[in-house]
């Protein structure tokens, strides 16, 4: 019994991954290791999505947290690291202030 929870916790975040109002994402964009590649994905998604319900800069940033959220810890500090910087990417590509 205490598997099929551990079960429907992680099919809970694939099924919101797979059938997300905010964002229709590029294949695999998060395992670029470029941080500007990943940035200007989530940019030019948000802006196409007419199912969003926040602006562009709030859905991709939030999709973006999203993944680095699920990941949790079994992001290696490789894959973190490109993820976190596409953070400032993405404000940059918005016009909004740099978090330093």
């Amino acid at each position: 019994m205490a598997t099929s929870t551990a079960k429907s916790k992680k099919k809970w975040s694939a099924h919101v991954t797979q059938t997300s109002d905010a964002l229709d994402l590029k294949a695999k964009i998060f395992k670029s290791k470029d941080p500007r590649r990943i940035a200007a994905s989530l940019k030019r998604s948000a802006e196409k999505s007419k199912r969003r319900k926040g602006t562009p800069f709030q859905s991709a940033m939030s999709m973006l947290n999203f993944y680095i959220n699920r990941a949790g810890k079994n992001l290696t500090k490789a894959q973190r690291v490109p993820l976190e910087k596409a953070k400032n990417k993405l404000r940059i590509l918005f016009h909004r202030k740099q978090i330093v």
